[in-house]
């Protein structure tokens, strides 16, 4: 008896070991697009998102809590994403964020979260109303959402021609995914046209792209004076290369920021050149402080998740900035429930609610230089609207703007239309101020 007694003493402390172990570990799931049309420009995000991931435990974790991470591949196919959320939000002690990385699976998820109490950070993409926290309590599209991308390329276009008010007469293509990423930028652009004249010629580019010469004929014959793009993978060099076949000056092109990266315009090199995508702030940054870090403790080391040489270009930043996003959160959940602890996905929607990174902590954790502050709370889930636009030079982008901020006077009351008119589909309330406190 006392020999089992002694045995089951030690099966109880390396089951309780075990346990400490796992609870110095914060579960942080990855829906990749490493598959499909969509590839060359989704794996770089996820290779910038685990290489920074593995530089927080080089750092020694989130005051001591190590980051595990757990890929699941969408191939950009929405039922795959469900699927994939779904097998992994109870993984590993439980999920603490998903980051979709498609506006489609966002849509899905949207409706599955508040049940899970499991947040959602979309950073540039999902749903632009989701800024309005006051509805959509668990989801976060930090730093940007569409409608601020369309109006930053408004407004930098306007800066061309010498204000906004002389984009009054012209005429503005828009080539646009036809899906729900695709069509979520034309709130604000159609609200901008109304408001200064101009029209919108609409172009819905049927996925994944590869085939648009009966647009682009349209575009020759209709001679607008300026084309944004809302494309996402093959579909970008499509239009880039089918512009050049109809000689639509490509300096009169502007990408939103799923429009604006290496892979879409690196096999058209020259022909190129003068190609224009806003950018969510950040650009290619393989200066920056946090990228020669990677370089250095994670890269150095063989650790790195991708290919040594896209660290720093402008999708692999994306990643970057992702996980940074996720582990802040998370820090700021700490300071709350108990620092050097795992945190729940319930309490790190509390960290992702309250961020306050100033510019001097995001120059500590390596971004100065590449990203603005970001200060959420209940009513505000965005934290930020700053913007800046690159240009391609033939060989590489170059900033070509200053920082433009989109208009919060205008969007704002589009966000709060649109997420009252969901709540009174969904048969939801906005939150309370008690609410906003928990």
């Amino acid at each position: 008896m006392k020999i089992r007694n002694i045995a089951m003493a030690g099966l109880l402390a390396a089951t309780g070991a075990t346990a400490l172990a796992q609870a110095k570990e914060q579960f942080f799931p990855v829906l990749t697009g490493r598959t499909g049309p969509v590839a060359p420009n989704a794996a770089p995000w996820a290779n910038g998102h685990n290489d920074y991931m593995k530089l927080v435990n080089a750092r020694g974790g989130i005051n001591g809590v190590k980051t595990l991470l757990e890929e699941c591949e969408t191939a950009y196919d929405t039922a795959r994403g469900v699927e994939c959320y779904e097998r992994l939000k109870g993984k590993h002690g439980g999920a603490t964020v998903f980051q979709p990385l498609s506006t489609g699976i966002t849509f899905a998820l949207t409706e599955k979260i508040p049940g899970d109490k499991i947040p959602i950070i979309t950073s540039g993409y999902g749903r632009s109303d989701s800024a309005d926290g006051g509805i959509f309590k668990w989801n976060f599209p930090l730093i940007g959402h569409y409608w601020v991308a369309g109006d930053a390329v408004l407004k930098h276009i306007g800066n061309k021609v010498g204000g906004m008010e002389n984009l009054k007469g012209k005429k503005i293509g828009v080539g646009y995914h036809d899906s729900a990423f695709g069509k979520e930028v034309l709130p604000i652009l159609q609200e901008r046209a109304a408001q200064y004249g101009f029209s919108l010629l609409l172009l819905p580019i049927a996925p994944p792209g590869v085939e648009q010469k009966a647009t682009w004929l349209q575009v020759r014959q209709q001679q607008p004076d300026y084309v944004i793009l809302q494309t996402w993978g093959v579909m970008t060099a499509a239009s880039v290369k089918e512009a050049q076949a109809v000689g639509y000056p490509r300096e009169k092109m502007f990408g939103t920021w799923w429009s604006g990266a290496e892979p879409d315009l690196k096999d058209v090199g020259q022909g190129a050149k003068g190609y224009n995508a806003v950018m969510m702030q950040h650009g290619a940054e393989p200066q920056s402080a946090v990228v020669k870090e990677i370089l250095e403790k994670v890269h150095a080391k063989g650790q790195g998740t991708g290919a040594k040489e896209e660290v720093g270009e402008v999708l692999y930043m994306r990643g970057v900035i992702g996980a940074m996003l996720a582990t802040e959160g998370v820090r700021a959940a700490q300071e709350r429930f108990g620092k050097g602890k795992v945190v729940t996905g319930e309490q790190a929607r509390w960290g992702y609610e309250n961020l306050n990174l100033t510019q001097a902590k995001l120059d500590t954790l390596g971004f100065k230089g590449v990203m603005r502050p970001v200060s959420t709370n209940c009513v505000d889930h965005m934290g930020a609207a700053w913007a800046r636009v690159h240009t391609w030079d033939g060989a590489k982008f170059v900033w070509s703007s200053d920082w433009l901020q989109a208009d919060e006077q205008v969007i704002r009351p589009l966000v709060r239309n649109s997420a009252d008119k969901y709540a009174a589909e969904k048969k939801l309330t906005r939150r309370t101020p008690a609410d906003c406190q928990s």
